[in-house]
């Protein structure tokens, strides 16, 4: 499942140099100039969790596979984005797509990077950026009201229950609050959804600092953190610039660069770890000899539904889940003192998912098959060969009584042989159950693929 997170900020602030660093890449150009990113850079990373190797390392995977996460660096806006201000419109097109937003703030002094305001003031620059997004979603509301009143008039249910919620969002809005403040009872949650308003998205605040403040922070972070306590968001602090040094890395060196700066773990954990908690997204595993693999989830998803992650069959087909919890798993050594120490159990359809669970989902799914009353393959050949056959061996012979008698076309031989268009049905029947019905033996092959698949996952 993975989540998809836009990273968001003025220009200048860090974005690009972070966006960089976490992905281990050079794609998107870091530059001192504000829009140096114009089109959004997309970077797909594997989420690190220490849990994912330790069960790997115990069931002797040959593979290991995290989950995956999806960054995107989206252009720095600017003061009157939402009027198109530096391209504005364009980059707000783009915040649209995403599952929450990572707003960079620039928490450190430096003379040798400019600012677009001409000086370092986060909260500013904070308050820049949302105002921007609040009025964007106002003007996307206030667009729609005229076409679902029509609707509405002509007793449209859904145009209705727009109707109502665009009434509870756009006053907020209008007295310079957010759309997520809305208060939306469960039932409302899919039309909000469909609004697709920027306001509403889920907000990790990311405080880029120098190298030497990286542990601490500073007095701009901490008006960050007391801003989003009061508002009910998560701030991180985090140092780009370390973050770039720790990505040139080798692995197994690491660990050291980080505790010499006096630091536990990298931004990028703490980002994903803040994230995850935002987003209300936990972790499964699956584990094996073949592979141990890591799986996103929703908070309060079910045991079949969480199956359907991997594929719908496990969760069309869903019998039970079989489980234990990762510390479990870890403290017996694997799944079979787990069984043996009665901590592997059985659940079903309403359990729910928590996170650490290692999963082996059972299913049973009924195929339909391409063998039975229809053609076998030999049976379909037969026809193509048939048909061709026909169709060249009648062609052959009106061609031949054509130049040898002036003769129309079959005109004296049509009640003996079959019309050159009754063979070219053959051949058009032929090829048709051929490729319909004939290919039976590669439909077989991809079914016990698709079979095997399942087995490796479920390491039966």
């Amino acid at each position: 499942m993975g989540f998809n997170c836009g990273i968001v900020g003025l220009p200048n602030v860090g974005k690009s140099t972070l966006f960089n660093a976490l992905t281990a890449t050079a794609a998107a150009e870091a530059a001192n100039y504000p829009f140096c990113t114009i089109e959004p850079n997309t970077g797909r990373i594997g989420v690190p969790d220490d849990r994912l190797d330790k069960i790997a390392a115990i069931a002797k995977s040959q593979k290991i596979i995290p989950t995956q996460l999806e960054l995107v660096d989206i252009a720095g806006l600017v003061r009157g984005a939402s009027k198109g201000e530096g391209l504005g419109n364009q980059f707000l097109g783009h915040i649209r797509s995403v599952d929450a937003i990572f707003h960079v703030l620039r928490c450190f002094e430096d003379d040798d990077v400019t600012h677009v305001d001409g000086s370092v003031n986060p909260l500013r620059d904070l308050t820049t950026i949302e105002t921007e997004l609040m009025i964007a979603d106002m003007e996307s509301l206030e667009r729609r009201i005229n076409g679902l009143e029509k609707r509405a008039r002509s007793n449209d249910a859904e145009a209705k229950g727009t109707l109502e919620l665009i009434k509870k969002v756009l006053p907020l809005l209008q007295a310079g609050k957010p759309a997520s403040a809305a208060k939306i009872a469960k039932d409302e949650e899919t039309l909000f959804q469909q609004l697709q308003l920027l306001t509403s998205k889920p907000i990790l605040y990311v405080c880029n600092v120098a190298e030497s403040e990286a542990e601490t922070g500073n007095a701009f972070t901490q008006q960050v953190f007391d801003y989003a306590q009061t508002i009910g968001a998560k701030a991180v602090v985090i140092s780009a610039a370390i973050e770039s040094e720790v990505a040139q890395l080798p692995i197994d060196e690491q660990a050291e660069f980080l505790e010499s700066l006096g630091l536990k773990e990298t931004g990028l954990k703490r980002i994903i770890r803040e994230g995850y908690s935002l987003l209300g997204l936990l972790t499964f595993f699956t584990v094996g000899p073949k592979e141990a693999r890591a799986w996103t989830i929703t908070q309060g998803m079910k045991a079949p539904q969480s199956a359907g992650v991997i594929h719908s069959d496990f969760e069309r087909g869903f019998i039970c889940a079989e489980t234990m919890a990762y510390d479990d798993y870890v403290e017996c050594n694997g799944e079979a003192n787990a069984r043996a120490s009665g901590k592997f159990r059985q659940e079903g359809r309403e359990y729910v998912a928590k996170d650490g669970d290692i999963f082996n989902f059972r299913f049973n799914v009924k195929r339909l098959s391409c063998t039975g009353p229809f053609l076998s393959f030999s049976d379909s050949l037969f026809f193509v060969i048939l048909g061709f056959s026909l169709f060249f061996v009648i062609l052959g012979l009106s061609l031949f009584l054509s130049l040898w008698d002036s003769l129309s076309f079959l005109s004296s031989w049509d009640s003996l042989f079959l019309s050159s268009w009754d063979s070219l049905f053959f051949v058009i029947l032929g090829l048709s159950l051929f490729v319909i019905f004939g290919l039976d033996p590669k439909i077989s092959a991809v079914d016990q693929a698709h079979h095997f698949l399942f087995d490796t996952v479920q390491n039966n």
